[in-house]
C-alpha cells in the first residue's frame, strides 16, 4: 500500500528513533566484551552497590507510603480545617530537590548543627562520647530525605482513588459499625491498591536515578557507579554496562507492577459530587489528623524553604553576583532549546499519527516517550555513545574534505545536554499534546481536506489554533524540568558551563549551602509552577 504522507512518515519516524537511540546505545555497548575495570567492579564492590540500591528503593518507598497513605486518606475521607489549603500544600514537596533537603537536614542534625548544640547545651554534654545521636548522613537519612520529596506521588495518586470510590461501600461500611480505622484498612486500601501500586512504581524509578542526595550522603548506589566508573575510570563500556543493569532494574519494576494486578478488576460505582460521605473528626483525632498533615508539610517543604530564605538574605550580596546571573542565563538558554524542540517532536510524531490512522503510525510516539523511565546519569551514557560516534564521522568527513577538524562539535557542546533533556522530558509533551489533539473531532480533519488543504496547512490553520495551550503546557512543564535536571547536566555540561542545578550542587558539595540558598530558591519556585497545574487539573476534574 502507497503511502500518503511520506515525508510525515519519514520525519515521524526519524525523530523517534533518534530519541530512543540513547537506550539502544547503552544496550549495543554493554554486550561487547567486558574489560578489566567492569570485572573489577563485579568481584569487589558491585554486590554492595546493588544491595544498597535495593535497600534504598525499598527504604524509600516504604517510608513515603508511611507519609503519604494516611495523608491522602485524611484528605479524601475527613472533614479537617483548612482543607482547601492542605490539598495544595501536601503536593508542594515535588517542587523541592532531593539533594537540596539533604543538605538542609545535614545541616541541622550533624554534630556542629543547631539541634545538636541545643541538646548538648540542655543537658551539659561535652562531645559525642556522652550521647548518642543518629547519624543522618546514612541509607536510612537518604531514605527518609528521599521519602519527605517523593512522598506526593503516592499522595496524589491514593487521594485521586480514594475519592472516586463508591459511596454505597463506604456506607455498608458504616452501617457494619466499621471504625474509620477499619474502614481505611479493609475497604478503602484494598480498592486503591493498583493506583498505589504506580505511586510506588514511581517512586522507586525516582530513587533509582538519584544523584545528588545519594552521592552527599556518601552511599555508593548504581547511580554513583555509573558517575565514577565514566568520570573515574574513563570507562565508557563499563559505566554502560551498569546502566544496562538499572535499565533492566526499571523494566522489571514496571513489569512487576503491571503483573502484580493483571487479574483485578474493580467494579465500583463513583461517589456523586453532592454525596459527601466523608467523616467528621473530633478530639484526638482531628488533631492527630492535622498534625500529621501539616507535620509533613513543615518538614519537608516550609522549614527547608524559611532556612533557605534565611541564608539568602544573609548572604545576598555575596550571592547575587555575576556568576550567578550568568548561570541563571545558561539554565534558561538550555530548558527553552529543550522545550521548543520536544514541543516541536510532539507534534511531528503526534500529527503524523492521526494523518496516517494506521496502528504502525503509533510506533514513533511510543518510541519518543520512553526516555521518561531512564535515569539521567544512565540517560547521559547513553546519549554520549552515539554522539561521540557522530563526532567521530564527522570530523573524519570535514578531514577527508580539506576543511580541518571541527573537535567534539556535538559531544562537548551544549547541544549534548539539550538533546538529553527532549530524551528525558519529550514524554511529558508527547502526552500532552497527544490529550489536546484528542479532544479534536475528527470531523474538522475531513473538512479541512475538503477545502484542499495540505497536512501542513491544515496544521497550521486548523489544529494549532485549537491545542496551543496543550502546546504551551507542554512546554513549560519540559521547561522547568529541565531546569531543575542535575544528574544529566552534571556528566554532559561542557567545560566552564554551568546551569543552575549544578551551580547548587557544586556549592552545597563544598558546605557552602549559604551560597547556594539564591539559586536553590529560583529552583524551587520554578518547580511549582507545574504543581499548580496538576492542582487545578484535579480540582477540574472533581
Amino acid at each position: 500500500m502507497k503511502d500518503r504522507y511520506p515525508i510525515w512518515k519519514t520525519s515521524g519516524w526519524t525523530f523517534g528513533v533518534l530519541l530512543v537511540l540513547p537506550i539502544l546505545a547503552i544496550f549495543y555497548t554493554a554486550l561487547g566484551e567486558s574489560d578489566q575495570v567492569f570485572a573489577h567492579l563485579m568481584s569487589t564492590v558491585m554486590g554492595t552497590y546493588t544491595l544498597n540500591t535495593l535497600v534504598l528503593v525499598t527504604g524509600t518507598a516504604l517510608l513515603a507510603a508511611l507519609f503519604g497513605l494516611p495523608a491522602a486518606w485524611f484528605m479524601a475521607m475527613c472533614r479537617l480545617p483548612g482543607e482547601k489549603w492542605l490539598q495544595w500544600a501536601l503536593v508542594l514537596p515535588l517542587a523541592m530537590p532531593g539533594y537540596i533537603i539533604g543538605y538542609i537536614y545535614t545541616d541541622w542534625f550533624d554534630y556542629a548543627g543547631p539541634v545538636q548544640i541545643l541538646l548538648r547545651d540542655w543537658f551539659g554534654w561535652q562531645s559525642y562520647q556522652d550521647y548518642w545521636f543518629p547519624d543522618i548522613r546514612t541509607l536510612g537519612g537518604a531514605c527518609l530525605v528521599l521519602a519527605l520529596v517523593l512522598y506526593p506521588y503516592i499522595y496524589l495518586l491514593a487521594r485521586t482513588a480514594f475519592m472516586e470510590q463508591s459511596a454505597s461501600l463506604l456506607q455498608s461500611a458504616r452501617l457494619l459499625r466499621c471504625s474509620p480505622l477499619e474502614s481505611f484498612r479493609r475497604i478503602s486500601l484494598p480498592l486503591a491498591r493498583p493506583s498505589i501500586a504506580v505511586g510506588l512504581s514511581l517512586i522507586a524509578m525516582e530513587t533509582l536515578g538519584d544523584f545528588g542526595t545519594v552521592s552527599y550522603f556518601a552511599v555508593h548506589s548504581l547511580t554513583t557507579a555509573v558517575y565514577d566508573t565514566w568520570l573515574g575510570y574513563s570507562n565508557l563500556n563499563a559505566a554502560a554496562k551498569i546502566s544496562a543493569m538499572m535499565l533492566l532494574a526499571i523494566f522489571l519494576l514496571i513489569s512487576a507492577e503491571r503483573f502484580s494486578r493483571r487479574r483485578q478488576k474493580l467494579f465500583q460505582q463513583h461517589s456523586e459530587p453532592n454525596e459527601d460521605v466523608r467523616y467528621r473528626l473530633s478530639g484526638w483525632k482531628k488533631v492527630l489528623a492535622l498534625s500529621w498533615c501539616w507535620g509533613l508539610i513543615g518538614l519537608a517543604f516550609i522549614l527547608p524553604l524559611l532556612q533557605l530564605l534565611y541564608y539568602a538574605w544573609q548572604y545576598f550580596a555575596q550571592s547575587w553576583n555575576s556568576e550567578f546571573r550568568q548561570f541563571s542565563m545558561n539554565s534558561l538558554m538550555v530548558a527553552v532549546s529543550a522545550a521548543l524542540l520536544a514541543v516541536a517532536v510532539a507534534l511531528l510524531v503526534n500529527f503524523y499519527h492521526r494523518l496516517d490512522g494506521r496502528r504502525t503510525s503509533i510506533a514513533p510516539m511510543r518510541l519518543s516517550v520512553m526516555g521518561y523511565a531512564v535515569p539521567g546519569t544512565v540517560l547521559a551514557i547513553g546519549v554520549m555513545i552515539p554522539l561521540t560516534t557522530a563526532d567521530h564521522w564527522l570530523n573524519d568527513f570535514t578531514q577527508f574534505m580539506g576543511w580541518g577538524r571541527p573537535g567534539l562539535f556535538f559531544s562537548g557542546s551544549v547541544f549534548a545536554m539539550i538533546f538529553a533533556f527532549v530524551v528525558r522530558f519529550g514524554a511529558v509533551a508527547v502526552g500532552s499534546i497527544e490529550s489536546s489533539l484528542a479532544k479534536i473531532p475528527p470531523s474538522l480533519d475531513m473538512a479541512a481536506k475538503t477545502m484542499g488543504c495540505a497536512p501542513m496547512s491544515m496544521l497550521r490553520r486548523v489544529h494549532l489554533p485549537l491545542i496551543r495551550r496543550g502546546c504551551l503546557i507542554a512546554g513549560l512543564l519540559v521547561f522547568i524540568e529541565s531546569m531543575k535536571e542535575l544528574n544529566a547536566a552534571l556528566l554532559l555540561r561542557p567545560f566552564n558551563f554551568e546551569t543552575l542545578a549544578t551551580y547548587v550542587f557544586n556549592y552545597a558539595s563544598d558546605e557552602q549551602l549559604e551560597l547556594a540558598a539564591m539559586p536553590a530558591i529560583l529552583l524551587v519556585l520554578v518547580g511549582l509552577v507545574p504543581l499548580v497545574v496538576v492542582n487545578r487539573s484535579l480540582e477540574q476534574s472533581h
